[in-house]
């Protein structure tokens, strides 16, 4: 069996699954182009920790953390279950490489994990594990992340790294086919070719490399899950582009 391969997926806003477009369609196609995996390994820019953290929950909840959106989307659950197995593996390869890892038995799944999965896998017989991120670690620290659990790949395990390739909430435009803004496309297509040609200090460099950084990512922890599948896998490709409610790309990326 071939190793299957990381992806970057940008979540967009919350109510990504009630809504219609090329980004929903996509998402629906994703496990139909590519082998169905034993368990998803989600990384979220919605959980933030000290020290990488993994989640040993068997039954997750669908965690709603965020507001001002229609009930219909607080009704949505995920009934995906958790691997308590996997999750020890993560562990154990993260000591392994250096890292202090932690486990949390409670943590269940934030918007990052579940908005994307309900539309790519809606049955939710996947399970699912999702590891936090650490915001005042670098790139680098993230990328190595990777690195260490480059061979769950091996193993059936998919690693989705879930955040967004531009993230300004002040720039939220409350219509949701919005035209981007040119500063937000011009970071898109950096990040894009950046990956296409594998140029991995440039991508680790990104606020002093990429037009726009600041603009498009006043804080980090919204490219950060890129920097986890970056290290996981081998050169990436663009699977998806586009963008929704104005500056957020949905921008995704696959690496074999």
């Amino acid at each position: 069996m071939s190793p299957l391969p990381s992806l970057f997926i940008s979540h967009g806003a919350p109510d990504l699954p009630l809504r219609a477009g090329p980004t929903q369609d996509f998402l629906r196609s994703l496990f139909h182009v590519m082998p169905k995996p034993r368990a998803i390994l989600a990384v979220s820019a919605h959980w933030l920790t000290a020290q990488p953290t993994v989640s040993t929950a068997a039954q997750p909840q669908t965690i709603y953390d965020f507001g001002g959106f229609s009930r219909q989307l607080y009704e949505l659950t995920y009934p995906a279950p958790g691997s308590p197995e996997l999750a020890e593996r993560v562990v154990a390869m993260l000591d392994d490489a250096g890292f202090e890892a932690h486990r949390n038995g409670d943590r269940s799944f934030d918007h990052g994990v579940w908005t994307p999965l309900i539309l790519a896998a809606p049955e939710g017989s996947i399970p699912v594990v999702p590891l936090s991120l650490q915001p005042h670690e670098s790139t680098l620290h993230h990328y190595q992340l990777g690195k260490a659990l480059a061979p769950l790949r091996d193993e059936g395990v998919l690693i989705v790294a879930s955040g967004a390739a531009t993230h300004n909430l002040g720039y939220f435009d409350g219509d949701y086919n919005a035209d981007p803004p040119d500063w937000a496309m011009a970071f898109d297509d950096w990040l894009a070719e950046a990956i296409a040609k594998n140029d991995i200090q440039s991508l680790l460099d990104y606020r002093q490399q990429a037009p726009y950084a600041a603009q498009n990512h006043p804080t980090n922890e919204h490219l950060l899950p890129l920097f986890v599948v970056l290290g996981a896998g081998g050169p990436g490709q663009q699977i998806h582009r586009g963008f929704t409610y104005g500056a957020f790309s949905m921008a995704a990326y696959r690496f074999d």
